[in-house]
């Protein structure tokens, strides 16, 4: 069956967990049966439960007649039946190195496109390497994180540099990202991802280099010494102190695998770190020296799988990106991304759809890659028009 045919554009595997119930409300709400007709869209929400996907269609207010597709990551003949019936496979289900690879095989095989929020730098290297050339016979198109891990960044990047090309005629060579403010933590599925990634390092320690390595999605490729980002530093040019930033060991490899997937369009020499931006003087010093020594995740308090904040702290959640640009003659190019809704769960759900739905209508060849190497522009667009977040030049 050509994939067109098939009976859904997208399946949101996962829809009982509580992001991927966040993923079934939005679709249900914005491209649903009653919205405008051209924005309408066949989806189904599968999971391992019929009883619990019935409870979370009635939950989130989805039609009734809204189908329920029952799969299983242990059962790999209900993953090929769900994915050959779906163009586009988003999945919440993680650790996906734990739970992952079934599904992803499934959809390469199928040539189903996918979209997850994987955040797990060494297993995505390894499906790299196992899958990547079957993605490109099927025609998969695999967007690994595509929530605030890392689209922002990759995006954000993308973006700053067709910005440096259009005002001084070539890429930037040095991107710094800075997150400016954020309200909202990260989710519990990004800690439990943490912990397996770490246990995975633990039982094989040959991988951590891979794991430290900027340039572990570029397969084959080992570009220049970057910064590790790693300590409380001063910047002069910003006038603010920095403190290191969880996200950037994903982000930072992301946005290396979308430079080489274009084809080293920013240069085999680009560098890019990212950092948090704390603010001047000795108070900036104190929270930075702070934010060093206290975890972002792994705390007792973290949000275990399945749970998360309410509606009012989704709401109210926020997060701000500065992308600074230098040019070898010392101009600078600044970008900024700005996102309402908190970044583990509101703004993320909103991101995994919107990508899910920029890839029924991409011509990109099947690939592993990212979303800025997926979809760059036509996502942003997407992004900027239904998901309530900002790109733009400072």
């Amino acid at each position: 069956m050509d994939k067109s045919e098939r009976l859904y554009d997208i399946v949101v595997y996962g829809a009982t967990g509580f992001t991927g119930r966040l993923v079934a409300e939005y679709l249900a709400r914005h491209y649903g049966q009653e919205g405008p007709a051209e924005e309408r869209l066949g989806w189904a929400m599968a999971g391992r439960s019929a009883a619990k996907l019935a409870e979370v269609r009635a939950l989130i207010d989805a039609p009734k007649n809204t189908p329920l597709i029952v799969a299983d990551a242990s059962d790999p003949a209900s993953l090929a039946a769900m994915v050959g019936q779906a163009r586009v496979v988003v999945t919440t289900v993680g650790p996906y190195q734990l739970y992952g690879e079934p599904l992803l095989a499934a959809c390469i095989a199928a040539g189903t496109d996918y979209a997850d929020l994987c955040g797990e730098p060494v297993w995505m290297r390894q499906m790299i390497d196992k899958y990547g050339d079957e993605a490109k016979r099927t025609g998969a198109r695999i967007c690994f994180s595509s929530g605030f891990d890392s689209i922002p960044f990759d995006l954000g990047v993308l973006m700053l540099q067709k910005e440096a090309v259009a005002k001084f005629g070539r890429p930037a060579p040095r991107v710094k990202g800075r997150v400016r403010g954020m309200k909202g933590g990260a989710s519990g599925g990004t800690a439990a991802s943490l912990k397996a990634t770490l246990a995975a390092l633990g039982r094989d320690p040959s991988l951590i280099p891979l794991m430290q390595s900027a340039f572990c999605l570029t397969p084959g490729f080992e570009g220049p010494a970057q910064p590790d980002g790693n300590t409380v530093q001063h910047d002069d040019a910003l006038g603010s102190w920095e403190a290191p930033f969880i996200m950037a060991a994903i982000n930072t490899k992301n946005v290396h695998r979308t430079n080489a997937l274009r084809g080293h369009v920013w240069g085999t020499d680009f560098v890019y770190d990212e950092m948090v931006l704390t603010g001047p003087g000795d108070q900036g010093k104190a929270i930075a020296e702070h934010m060093a020594k206290t975890p972002m995740i792994g705390r007792p308090d973290d949000p275990q799988p399945g749970e998360g904040p309410s509606k009012e702290e989704r709401e109210t959640g926020f997060y701000d990106v500065l992308f600074v640009g230098e040019m070898p003659d010392g101009q600078v190019v600044r970008y900024g991304v700005k996102g309402r809704y908190d970044p583990g769960y509101g703004s993320t759900s909103r991101m995994i759809a919107e990508t899910g739905i920029a890839l029924l209508s991409s011509n990109a060849a099947g690939v592993i890659g990212t979303p800025g190497a997926i979809l760059g522009e036509a996502l942003v667009q997407r992004l900027r028009a239904h998901a309530e977040i900002s790109f733009a030049v400072e």
